[in-house]
């Protein structure tokens, strides 16, 4: 028999409403319409010393001149290597633990297979298309929402024949890197986003739903968000005011409003958060929920894969300024305090309401402010991660205690209350903090001269809003969607013996512990 919640869309629909409200209400009709006398401020960024968007590069523009091409600094391309292991490292084995330790013995192995094989799938379907469709101009219409197909199975990245490496572009003009460094890199970001997922809806899905649902929701929600987000033609394609109209429209739409993403908050966090929240509602609650303890099995794996987050994210965060400069080192600070004051915000905050601080409590703390400092790690000053870090441990608290209570989800590991309202937070204070006047590193005005200054606050804050909001509609479209095709194709839910013995026999036949 399989179980079904019987909670209606309705509740879906007015929480999304609710967490998108501040992000779809009263933005300006004339945000997309830039002057085109001002192409390079249609797209403000920061400066190559403090990139505003995540790795967003195409391949580097050609020199206009018969100058030499530049070559790669090594140090810039052992960095990204580094980084790119890092961000494994968050995946296999971090979030594996991370999860694997919250949920009961008779799912850890469930947990552990299902974020393996979902990271390795993803990778492969990567290469395959998924970079193409992120990380290559499109054309027609379509070109802000999608990428073309120049890329199909890498093709074009390295020349056998020749011996020839295709390259990318960084924030810094005539800085490229391998665009093979920049494929791995990014390819951690689109696996380790699809895996977030699965804590929403842990120890009752199967296997195979998961796999039919990661392909869909991967192909038609992170990587057309992956190229609306963080494509651009890159720094060395603005020469002149013509050029900068031509690059600025063959970006992704959110990157032509000027909505700053560092890291990911929209396009890693919100956008598997809410389609977390989505999944949860739709596969239902589980068997016992709100009856009997679905108490975490293993807290010390919890910490240490919680550990292994933060270690990994700094190659997340500080890597995302693709060079080895000033802007990977105010990444890699910022991200270490706002983790900090995120773990201490959590743990008081939760001694003060709930009488005793718990290891759960702090571990949920860290990735909280982990999650949150994402959007803006190269975006603001230190000033701006003292806040963000405390803000999100007291913010993503209330969200996995009164707010999931209020929606009524069964989000097994709390993927929506830490992701997408951590995600959104961050994004929201990316276009507070950016501000130089509140110690941030403010943005590229003009990407001609490199010319550095700062929006109105009020004005970048409802850019961030506008993106914020569009990934929210745009994931929670294409999951509910993905979802019901996987229920249609094989179903979703295991079978009741099956959830009661547990996914780790039921799904896999094999245990994590022999007694």
């Amino acid at each position: 028999m399989r179980y079904r919640e019987k909670t209606t869309m309705k509740q879906l629909l007015t929480i999304l409403a609710l967490f998108g409200a501040l992000s779809l209400a009263g933005l300006p009709a004339q945000a997309q319409d830039k002057p085109a006398d001002k192409p390079a401020a249609a797209a403000p960024a920061p400066a190559p010393a403090a990139p505003a968007a995540a790795p967003a590069a195409a391949p580097a523009a050609p020199s206009a001149t018969a100058a030499p091409a530049p070559t790669p600094n090594k140090g810039d391309v052992s960095w990204m290597l580094v980084s790119t292991a890092f961000v494994l490292m968050m995946s296999v084995p971090g979030l594996a633990l991370f999860y694997g330790g919250m949920v009961r013995a008779k799912n850890m192995l469930s947990m552990l297979m299902q974020v393996f094989v979902t990271f390795s799938l993803v990778v492969v379907i990567w290469a395959i298309y998924g970079y193409s469709i992120a990380f290559t101009e499109g054309s027609g219409a379509l070109s802000p929402y999608f990428g073309g197909f120049d890329r199909l199975f890498l093709g074009g990245t390295f020349d056998s024949m020749k011996g020839e490496f295709a390259m990318a572009a960084t924030f810094s003009k005539a800085t490229p890197i391998p665009e093979l460094v920049f494929v791995a890199f990014q390819a951690t970001f689109a696996a380790i986003t699809c895996a977030l997922i699965l804590g929403a809806f842990a120890e009752r899905v199967k296997f195979s739903a998961v796999l039919i649902f990661m392909v869909l929701w991967f192909t038609f929600s992170y990587a057309p968000i992956a190229h609306m987000v963080w494509f651009w033609p890159g720094p060395d394609a603005f020469t002149n005011a013509e050029t900068a109209k031509k690059a600025t429209e063959a970006a992704g739409l959110v990157w032509q409003w000027g909505a700053l993403d560092f890291a990911g908050g929209t396009v890693v966090h919100i956008n598997a958060g809410v389609a977390g929240l989505v999944g949860a509602y739709v596969v239902g609650k589980r068997i016992g929920f709100g009856k009997e303890a679905l108490t975490p099995h293993n807290l010390p794996m919890t910490m240490i894969g919680a550990s292994l987050l933060w270690m990994g994210w700094f190659g997340f965060n500080a890597g995302s300024a693709l060079e080895a400069n000033n802007s990977a080192a105010l990444a890699f600070m910022n991200t270490f305090l706002a983790t900090a004051c995120a773990v201490l915000a959590w743990t008081f905050g939760e001694w003060l309401f709930k009488d005793k601080p718990s290891m759960l409590g702090a571990a949920s703390g860290a990735v909280a402010g982990l999650v949150a400092i994402t959007p803006a790690a190269g975006n603001v000053g230190i000033p701006g991660a003292f806040v963000i870090g405390t803000a999100a441990g007291l913010v993503c608290l209330w969200a996995v205690n009164q707010l999931k209570r209020w929606h009524g989800a069964d989000d097994s590991l709390d993927v929506f209350g830490v992701h997408a309202v951590g995600g959104a937070l961050g994004a929201l204070l990316t276009g507070i903090f950016n501000s130089q006047s509140l110690g941030g590193p403010g943005l590229v005005t003009d990407w001609v001269t490199g010319k550095v200054g700062s929006n109105p606050i009020w004005d970048q804050f409802v850019i961030q809003a506008q993106g914020v909001g569009l990934t929210i509609v745009w994931t929670a479209v294409v999951a509910y969607i993905a979802l019901k095709i996987a229920d249609l194709l094989v179903g979703l839910r295991v079978t009741e013996e099956e959830e009661r013995e547990g996914l780790d026999v039921g799904s896999h036949g094999e245990t994590a512990y022999h007694m």
